[in-house]
């Protein structure tokens, strides 16, 4: 395959990505700061926040599960990952001292979270029982 050609499958997969995203809501993590984390956490009402940071192994490991629980709940949940180390402001406002926590938030209130990794089957158990509460 030539570089041009390459060029066109990688623009017609960006297209389709952004048709996707227009269809279905949300189908990906949004990437957080102190600018639009208050806005997205208040304007959805239900949505897993991601605290992470690029060292960090474990977060590492859960990323591609967060990109998939993305897709499978869009629609339903919003998926946030938030950056601790480019965030300390809002990391310490949820006291936030081991990596990844994930935090669930309904209607702008944090509800819920679990620390440390893992497997896909247990987030999806704590995100199911997140929905389900008043």
């Amino acid at each position: 395959m030539d570089e041009l050609e390459r060029i066109r499958k990688r623009k017609l997969e960006e297209l389709v990505r952004m048709a996707e995203k227009k269809t279905s809501g949300l189908n990906e993590p949004v990437k957080l700061n102190s600018e639009n984390f208050d806005d997205l956490t208040k304007k959805n009402e239900n949505v897993v926040v991601d605290f992470w940071a690029e060292w960090c192994m474990p977060c590492r490991y859960i990323a591609p599960l967060i990109e998939e629980l993305a897709k499978e709940y869009a629609g339903k949940v919003v998926f946030g990952k938030l950056n601790v180390d480019e965030n300390q402001e809002i990391a310490v406002r949820f006291g936030i001292s081991a990596i990844p926590t994930l935090i669930f938030f309904k209607n702008g209130k944090a509800m819920d979270q679990i620390v440390g990794a893992m497997p896909k089957k247990e987030i999806k158990r704590w995100i199911e029982s997140n929905i389900q509460k008043a």
